[in-house]
């Protein structure tokens, strides 16, 4: 395939699971072809204001926001703004689309999705949404009829979108995330200082943090982590709770847990891991099935549509992973995770059966069909 320079839209945010997989893609096209111009359009005060320009990309902000379901005075003045911010969020949108002049117009989920790709719509420019989740998000439903392509990465996704236009494509992942090897989890002992003759539990609560698993690995720890002689855990527990885990940690001295904010490099977490504990965020799972990892999955009962626990039941029904609900992992989690490390022939099932579900090159596959739009309009 010939990648022309051309020139693109990427729209939406509002959260890690659809800014990074926005910045793979964008990545890819600069990849393939250094002359293409890449644009942003995101929502003001999200993350993506901050992310998308230190990742070397340009981005615009629209003042769209949703509205506030919780009952309040803060709340109703908001939700009275909203619709004004609708309309001059479409009117922005449309200046955008006539300035920049996109080839095509990309949306990944998020409040800017809708008006950007809506007046590119309404221009004839082709269109593309990738969705992330097992579950669709509603601004993808909403666009779905009109945009021209929906990459996906779930089977069965025709519940929500017009099946002509759905292509398999997986999600985008940090290329720095790779299927594990012998060499890397050495790497990996290495780098945290762990012994390569014990078991190694990673649990991952994402950079902000999870109250959940940081509470079922307090209650462990404050138990004398029984069962848990033979293995090391990297534990991190987010920069909302760092404060709380250190000062836990001061008066629970524990060699075997090896615990921080943030993990810089999770390609060697990922590569030492005998078994994983994390959230069920789409960009997780997609790691972790890059990895070729053993998962237990606790999702957020606080996401939209409860599509985390939909992310996760299409690996468990595939034995791909496990799944413990978010209410009983303070009490249940640490026993299943350390029945499991015992179990060596179940964890190897689950992680050829994870490794056999990843999808390595679902950026270069969106770009593919991003240009084959080109051609045939």
């Amino acid at each position: 395939m010939e990648y022309r320079p051309i020139r693109v839209i990427i729209s939406g945010g509002g959260t890690g699971g659809h800014i990074f997989p926005a910045i793979s893609i964008a990545s890819k096209f600069k990849e393939l072809n250094p002359d293409s111009r890449i644009l942003f359009v995101g929502a003001k005060g999200k993350m993506e204001m901050e992310k998308v320009p230190a990742a070397g990309f340009d981005i615009i902000g629209l003042p769209i926001s949703g509205l506030v379901r919780k009952l309040s005075l803060k709340g109703v003045l908001h939700n009275i703004q909203v619709p004004f911010k609708v309309l001059y969020s479409k009117s922005k949108a449309a200046r955008i689309i006539k300035d920049f002049e996109p080839d095509i117009a990309i949306g990944v989920g998020g409040y800017a999705s809708a008006p950007l790709l809506s007046a590119a719509v309404k221009k004839h420019i082709p269109t593309l949404i990738q969705e992330q989740n097992g579950f669709a998000g509603l601004t993808n439903r909403m666009l779905s009829k009109d945009v021209d392509r929906i990459c996906v990465a779930y089977d069965g996704m025709e519940r929500f979108f017009p099946k002509d236009k759905i292509v398999m494509s997986g999600n985008p992942i940090r290329p720095s995330i790779k299927a594990s090897t012998p060499e890397m989890k050495a790497q990996g002992c290495a780098h945290f200082s762990l012994s390569e003759n014990k078991m190694h539990l990673l649990v991952v609560g994402g950079s902000l943090g999870c109250g959940t698993l940081n509470k079922t690995m307090m209650s462990w720890i404050e138990k004398g982590c029984p069962g848990g002689e033979n293995v090391e855990v990297i534990w991190q527990c987010g920069k909302f709770y760092e404060k709380q885990v250190s000062k836990f940690m001061e008066s629970h001295r524990c060699p075997n847990i090896h615990f921080s904010a943030f993990i810089d490099r999770m390609d060697l977490a990922y590569a030492c891991a005998d078994l994983i504990l994390s959230r069920s965020g789409a960009s997780s799972i997609s790691e972790i099935c890059m990895a070729g990892k053993a998962c237990i999955f606790v999702p957020s009962p606080n996401v939209a549509e409860d599509h985390q626990t939909h992310n996760a039941m299409a690996l468990v029904n595939k034995g791909a992973a496990r799944l413990v609900k978010d209410a009983d992992a303070p009490e249940h989690l640490m026993d299943e995770a350390l029945a499991l490390l015992g179990d060596k022939e179940e964890l190897a099932r689950i992680e050829k059966n994870a490794a056999a579900l990843s999808l390595p090159d679902a950026a270069k596959t969106i770009v593919d069909e991003a240009y084959k739009l080109l051609k045939s309009k």
